[in-house]
């Protein structure tokens, strides 16, 4: 017990209430900045065109509008045209464990529930929260 109350000691009152103060803060800050990016975006909509970049300067700053294109295919109808063309080998074939089917399984009696223990990874997330009393 004595390690305990030496480690207390290390959190003080303060500490607790300066993160509580500053995630507010960064909360506050975090949707100021998302309204400033939307009538920036909305800005070069209309000066430059949609998807489109842009350069606004002024005597101390340059506000730059950068556009990155992501593609990705979409799966199942890119699937269905490789198969027709009769290129499988475009297509990979992914095992997966099905965790419905799994749960369904040992609902049913038909897998012992803890015979798959050993095969589970646990990942441990630490949230930290401070509410105001």
């Amino acid at each position: 017990m004595a390690n305990f109350e030496k480690t207390q000691d290390f959190i003080t009152e303060e500490m607790v209430e300066k993160f509580f103060q500053l995630n507010k803060q960064a909360k506050e800050i975090d949707k100021e900045l998302s309204r400033l990016k939307k009538a920036f975006n909305q800005y070069f909509d209309l000066t430059v065109g949609e998807n489109q970049k842009g350069v606004l300067t002024f005597e101390s700053y340059e506000l730059q509008r950068q556009i990155r294109v992501a593609e990705k295919f979409r799966e199942e109808e890119t699937v269905k045209k490789l198969e027709e063309m009769n290129l499988t080998d475009c297509i990979k074939v992914v095992k997966q464990v099905d965790e419905e089917k799994v749960k369904a399984a040992v609902t049913l009696g038909l897998l012992p529930a803890n015979i798959l223990t050993d095969y589970k990874d646990r990942k441990h997330i630490s949230v930290v929260a401070v509410k105001e009393r």
